[in-house]
């Protein structure tokens, strides 16, 4: 049971002793993850051409997004069920082959059904790689290093972002389709080798208490008993209400916008998607140290970024072609609501003891998916039936954006609660610990 006091600073009898070696570890974890965000978004800087591409129109071509954060929210829980039960080294060798194989198949696709089945492969390996990496770094690092081991690991998915905006924008343009996405996918390959060379699931005396695994009714036992934790369902909707404005920008929807809706060129709108990715790493950083040192803050800190995130969405949408000064705005905005969703990660993680982070992680990291799969969807058909109006199409933000917040506002006094009454019953249960 955690001994985590309300400030999220107090150690576990038996924690991880972090150090260099926990960082090198780690380290080769979120590589794997790095990649994956890279070849997960690459099509957003791939959109207009993948239309060209392909001859599809945008409902179409937001089905390679829908169908890629559907199979990756659709194996969250499986995934979670899997780490907890084959730890994370299998897992992600799985992972890495999966979307590499993804990425590659996505460069020679010659018709607009293979592309999207790359897609959805790629979604399948894409989905085994954060949570994997959440649980390495609980096995490697003190429990007080949860929140800032999270956002760096979000921070290393971002900076895959910045590569995909800064380098496959460019390789595309420069030796086209083919060359720029099946070059890209030799990052998979070097990153499987150091996997399989270097990465273990825990430090030495560290195992995990054996636990039994009885088919069907272990899966059922495992959801079931996460679901139940009103932490759990509070961390989902966390990151189901603060992930997606940003995901949908620049998984797909960000370039189009601002090249077709406010009359920026290609080059602009690259830098305000970049902008994106950077207000991202400082954010993730700042909201990581706050939450390691103040662990009430958690949920100010998210409902502060729905607030400004809607705000700031509405201000640009009221112009047909908005000021350059509120387009910046909006992206740094944007770029907050990624550290925002991790904050989720920290409602469920104490809410669950250490056999089922993964199945916790799971459920948690699905939400901000669904969210995303849902706009994306609602933006393409909003936009083929209102003659391509982003204005009312971007709109579908605030309909998402209201029911996460009555989940979050109906959950919150519950979630503290009971991790109130977990904080005491862990301390009993360390005083009567014999010496």
């Amino acid at each position: 049971m955690s001994t985590r006091s309300s400030a999220g600073s107090a150690a576990l009898p038996g924690d991880p002793p972090g150090g260099r070696r926990a960082i090198a570890v780690w380290g080769i974890g979120v590589s794997v993850y790095f990649v994956a965000v890279i070849f997960r978004t690459s099509l957003g800087v791939a959109g207009l051409d993948a239309a060209d591409r392909f001859h599809v129109n945008a409902s179409a071509l937001s089905t390679f997004s829908i169908l890629q954060l559907l199979v990756y929210a659709g194996m969250q829980i499986p995934v979670g069920l899997l780490v907890d039960r084959l730890g994370t080294k299998k897992v992600l060798t799985l992972g890495v082959l999966l979307f590499t194989a993804g990425q590659l198949g996505f460069a020679f696709s010659p018709s607009y059904g293979m592309a999207l089945a790359s897609r959805g492969l790629l979604g399948c390996g894409d989905a085994m790689t954060f949570i994997s990496v959440l649980r390495l770094g609980s096995r490697w690092f003190p429990a007080r290093r949860g929140p800032v081991v999270a956002q760096l690991a979000g921070l290393a998915g971002m900076a895959g972002n910045l590569v995909s905006t800064l380098v496959i924008a460019r390789l595309l343009h420069g030796v086209g389709w083919t060359a720029a996405f099946a070059g890209s996918s030799v990052a998979g390959v070097l990153v499987l080798v150091l996997l399989l060379l270097f990465l273990k699931d825990h430090p030495e005396g560290h195992e995990p208490e054996p636990f039994p695994h009885h088919g069907a009714a272990y899966v059922r036992r495992q959801i079931a008993a996460s679901w139940r934790e009103p932490g759990t369902r509070l961390g989902m909707w966390v990151h189901f209400t603060t992930q997606f404005p940003a995901m949908v920008f620049l998984l797909l929807w960000g370039l189009p916008f601002l090249v077709e809706a406010q009359g920026l060129t290609r080059a602009t709108a690259g830098d305000l998607l970049t902008l994106i990715v950077l207000s991202n790493m400082l954010v993730g950083l700042v909201y990581g140290q706050i939450v390691s040192r103040h662990h009430a803050a958690r949920l100010p800190l998210a409902l502060s970024t729905v607030g400004t995130t809607a705000a700031v969405w509405a201000a640009t949408l009221a112009y047909d072609r908005a000021p350059m000064w509120l387009l910046v705005v909006l992206c740094v905005v944007l770029g907050a609501c990624g550290p925002a969703s991790m904050l989720g990660f920290d409602f469920a993680r104490p809410a669950n003891p250490p056999e089922r982070q993964g199945t916790a992680s799971g459920i948690t990291n699905m939400g901000g998916f669904v969210a995303s799969m849902t706009t994306l969807f609602a933006v393409g058909v909003l936009l083929d039936a209102t003659g391509e109006d982003y204005r009312i199409a971007f709109s579908a933000v605030f309909v998402l954006q209201a029911l996460g917040l009555t989940q979050i506002l109906r959950l919150r006094r519950r979630a503290a609660r009971r991790e109130r009454e977990r904080l005491v019953a862990s301390r009993v249960e360390t005083v009567h610990v014999p010496a």
